[in-house]
């Protein structure tokens, strides 16, 4: 269980820190940014989360506004994961827990 919950959070952190990489470029970069190697990466490591919140919003939401919503989605599971350890790891008296 404990293997479980690390590996959904540190799924969703390194999401997270894609996006924000990827909104960072996007403020620094400027126009050029489509063609800046770094924020292709990114893109393509953001784009599976990306995709699901594409999913679940309505169409009035705009394209522009999908990585905010995909943002703030994995800021959600992150905190649910990491609540969700902590009382794993209580429960279990911090055996195995670090």
């Amino acid at each position: 269980m404990l293997l479980l919950l690390s590996s959904i959070k540190l799924i969703a952190e390194i999401a997270l820190m894609a996006l924000l990489g990827q909104g960072l470029l996007y403020v620094l970069a400027g126009a050029k940014r489509d063609g800046n190697v770094f924020y292709q990466l990114l893109k393509v490591l953001t784009r599976p989360f990306t995709a699901v919140a594409r999913l679940i919003t309505p169409a009035r939401v705009a394209d522009q506004h999908v990585p905010f919503v995909a943002f703030f989605l994995l800021v959600v599971v992150w905190m649910v994961v990491f609540f969700e350890k902590v009382k794993y790891c209580v429960s279990v008296d911090m055996v195995g827990c670090q």
